[in-house]
This record gives C-alpha cells, sequence and structure tokens, in this order.
C-alpha cells in the first residue's frame, strides 16, 4: 500500500496541468448533476448520475440488475488507467487547445439529448467531454493511448428493455439448439415453445430466462472479450473478432449449461434439474474463459508483430 502512494504521489506531481484539468472537471460535472436529467418524472432528480444509478437498478441492488455492472465499470477503467500508467506518463504531455472541440461536440449532444429528453445519449456527452478535457489538458498522445480504456465506459450507458432486442433472438437460438441435442437421445420428448423447455406431460419445465442468457451475461462477456481483444492483439481485425466473439461464446456456454440441466432432469427428476438450473450460472462464464484462451491461440500473432508497441492500447506484450 505505502508503494502504490509514493508511485501515485510521484506520478501526480509529474503530470502537468492539473489545476486546469480539476477545475473543468468539475464544472463539467457540475452541469450534468444539475443539468443532466430532463425526464423529472422518472427520476426525481435533475442529476444524470442519480438516473444512471436508478436505471442500473431502482432498489440499488446492482448485482441483480442486468445493467448493475455499470457501477464497477468506472473502478475498472481507473485500474486500467494505472496499469497504463509508464506509458501514458511517457507522452508528449501539454496543453491541446484543439480538444476544445470535442468538449463542444459533447455539450451540443448533451443540450439536444436533454432537449428531447435522452438521458442515455447524455451518458455518452458526459464521457465524450471528460475525454476532451483529457485532451485539452494533456494532449492528443494522451488521447492516443487512453482511448482504451476509456472506450469501456461504453459499458455504463444502460440498455433496459432495448437489450432484448439482441438477445431475444439469441435465448430463441439457444432453446432451439438445446432441444435439437436433446432429441438426439438425451429427451427425446423435449418440446419447445418459444424460449420454454418442457417434456410431453409437461412434469418439468424451463425457461430460458433473460437474466441466464440474456443481456446480463452477454455484456458481462463483452466486456470480458473487449478488454481481453486489445490487451493481446494489435491488429483492429483480431480485435474485433474477439469482440464479436462474445455472442457465439454466451449462447455456447448457455447451451452446455442448459443441456446439463436437461439431462440430469431426465436422470434424477425436476427437482434436481431445477438445483442444477440454479446453481449452474457460472457455466456460462467457464466455457466463455476456455473460449477466450482458444481464441487467443488460434488468433495469436507472429513474433515479429508482437515486439512492436501496441498501437491503440498503447501495451507492450512480450513474447513468453
Amino acid at each position: 500500500m505505502e508503494e502504490f502512494r509514493i508511485e501515485f504521489l510521484e506520478c501526480w506531481h509529474k503530470l502537468p496541468n492539473k489545476a486546469l484539468f480539476l477545475v473543468l472537471f468539475a464544472a463539467w460535472l457540475a452541469l450534468f448533476q444539475f443539468f443532466g436529467n430532463p425526464t423529472l418524472g422518472y427520476v426525481k432528480s435533475a442529476s444524470l448520475m442519480r438516473w444512471m444509478l436508478d436505471a442500473y437498478h431502482p432498489a440499488w441492488q446492482f448485482f441483480d440488475s442486468d445493467d448493475g455492472h455499470g457501477v464497477l465499470v468506472p473502478f475498472l477503467v481507473l485500474l486500467l488507467f494505472w496499469i497504463k500508467r509508464k506509458e501514458l506518463m511517457g507522452a508528449d504531455i501539454r496543453a491541446w487547445p484543439p480538444a476544445l472541440a470535442l468538449i463542444g461536440f459533447a455539450l451540443a449532444l448533451h443540450v439536444g439529448a436533454f432537449m428531447i429528453q435522452q438521458p442515455k445519449i447524455s451518458i455518452i456527452a458526459l464521457f465524450g467531454g471528460i475525454y476532451g478535457l483529457m485532451g485539452l489538458a494533456w494532449g492528443p498522445q494522451w488521447l492516443r493511448r487512453s482511448l482504451f480504456p476509456f472506450f469501456l465506459l461504453v459499458f455504463c450507458i444502460p440498455l433496459g428493455t432495448q437489450g432484448q432486442t439482441i438477445t431475444t433472438p439469441l435465448r430463441h437460438l439457444v432453446a432451439i439448439i438445446v432441444t435439437a441435442i436433446a432429441h438426439l437421445g438425451i429427451a427425446p420428448d423435449l418440446i419447445r415453445q418459444g424460449t420454454q423447455l418442457m417434456d410431453a406431460d409437461q412434469s418439468f419445465m424451463y425457461d430460458i430466462a433473460p437474466a441466464c442468457s440474456g443481456i446480463r451475461s452477454l455484456m458481462v462477456l463483452l466486456a470480458l472479450t473487449t478488454i481481453f481483444g486489445f490487451l493481446m492483439f494489435k491488429t483492429t481485425w483480431r480485435r474485433l473478432l474477439t469482440v464479436l466473439a462474445a455472442f457465439p461464446l454466451a449462447v455456447m456456454g448457455n447451451v452446455i449449461r442448459l443441456t446439463f440441466t436437461v439431462l440430469v432432469a431426465e436422470m434424477f427428476g425436476h427437482e434436481a434439474g431445477k438445483n442444477v438450473e440454479q446453481k449452474a450460472g457460472f457455466v456460462t462464464f467457464a466455457v466463455a474463459l476456455v473460449g477466450v484462451f482458444l481464441i487467443e491461440r488460434w488468433l495469436r500473432e507472429p513474433p515479429d508483430r508482437i515486439d512492436q508497441p501496441v498501437s491503440g492500447a498503447g501495451l507492450e506484450v512480450k513474447p513468453t
């Protein structure tokens, strides 16, 4: 802890234009605190940050909410900034007035979002303005080197019911695949109705619920594959492919979990299957982790490229 304190203070003292950034940062946050949320009929506060907390979960039970991960994302971003501290401090740090254009765009975006009562767009403006403030105080190299992890703040935008547009087809796909596998011999009488799975006499029934196979697992996997892709690869297509892998990995993990649930229900009864369904949520993420490491082996970059600094992510990965 003492080493962290010493190194933090050392980096802090080396960082120029701190007063400029902190004053403007405080003013920017004040704007969104007092004139951030236009939808007062839903959350009785003018604060956009208060609206975000309520969107993550009205009862503040973040870990039971599909958007509850938004509370943790800023801390993850700060951690990654700290990991990248040597690279950031090695940039050409200087005031850069052209960043005012980015701040102005973010301000205009918020004004427009405020007028049409779209706080989710205001969240983009909030983070876009902070990004512009960093550029104003510390220059274009800082912006390039901090694009990741700053990009991860996109996961702070709550999707709510809009996420079902993506996850509902995935839930149906999981149900179709599990039914097809079951018909190979595990449970020949398994019937699918939408996202519900049941046997012929309906002695057991499972619903591929959004909490298990929907936006919650997908967003966590997207964050995982995004971090992994930017840390491990330099080329854009490898990073993009790793990020997009979250979708098939989410499907694969839930197919394995639910197939195992059906198998247990056929062998030991409905109650046993129900217990497995409730306690085997970790299987989805275990399968995803294995899949991510297999993707890294498949997409591993040649040694001559690994020795070069990472473009955009700003990391240097050395061969083991």
